[in-house]
């Protein structure tokens, strides 16, 4: 069957094959759950990329369109569709053909309002409102209106709404005196010499005694018996000397 080429030809086409015209401008940035600037996230319309006529096509568009179709579901997070997708590209050519003509609007839509749900966690109040009114709706320009504007609309109302955080002023903490060493000054030690002592200061002292004593006592003795014995020795050689 023509249908069956190789998977990298198919995927070449599919590449070359524009999927949409490229942005004449960069789009604006966003705020995001945490009210934090991001950049914006568009969700494609992928009925943009269906160009040809699926009657008349040949099957190699039509794989080539299915493979357009699912590289933009997937860049888009997208659920339920790329699986859907992909199982209908494992099958026939006529089961891709109608998966194509009837059934990728169904399940295109079923994910983008999957989409929209998923956006109401931590919601603020207009967030909950505009994506209520798109679920209302419940149409894929809705869902796509919602998903490229209106969510972000909202959320820069419910971000604008917030509190501005206040600077809570943190009492400065008071330096703790941190216990220093003590330092135990030793007493000067008391001078065993009292002011009474001999040579301890003006006045003089107290007599010494004891020991002391009796040796100057024995001294000064044995000088006056030499100076006696000395004395009488000289008298007698002049007692001599006049004879």
């Amino acid at each position: 069957m023509r249908w069956k080429l190789p998977a990298g030809v198919l995927m070449a086409l599919a590449f070359l094959v524009p999927a949409a015209p490229a942005m004449a401008q960069t789009e604006p940035p966003v705020l995001n759950e945490a009210c934090q600037t991001v950049e914006r996230k568009v969700y494609k319309d992928i009925r943009e990329l269906v160009t040809i006529d699926l009657d008349t096509a040949t099957d190699v568009e039509v794989r080539v369109l299915a493979n357009q179709i699912l590289a933009a579901a997937k860049a888009d997070s997208l659920p339920v569709l790329p699986d859907a997708i992909q199982e209908r590209l494992d099958g026939t050519a006529d089961d891709l053909r109608a998966f194509l003509k009837a059934d990728v609007q169904n399940a295109w839509s079923t994910a983008l309002r999957i989409t929209v749900v998923r956006t109401l966690t931590g919601a603020g109040a207009n967030v909950k409102a505009a994506a209520q009114k798109a679920l209302d709706e419940g149409t894929v320009d809705a869902y796509l209106a919602y998903l490229n504007n209106g969510l972000y609309a909202a959320r820069a109302l419910d971000c604008a709404s917030q509190p501005a955080p206040t600077a809570t002023s943190q009492p400065t903490p008071t330096p703790s005196t941190t216990p220093s060493a003590t330092t135990t000054i030793a007493p000067a030690p008391a001078s065993s010499a009292s002011l009474g002592a001999p040579g301890g200061g003006e006045g003089g002292g107290l007599p010494v005694t004891g020991d002391g004593t009796a040796t100057v006592a024995g001294i000064g003795g044995a000088l006056l018996l030499l100076g006696g014995a000395g004395y009488l020795i000289g008298r007698r050689r002049r007692s001599r000397f006049v004879a």
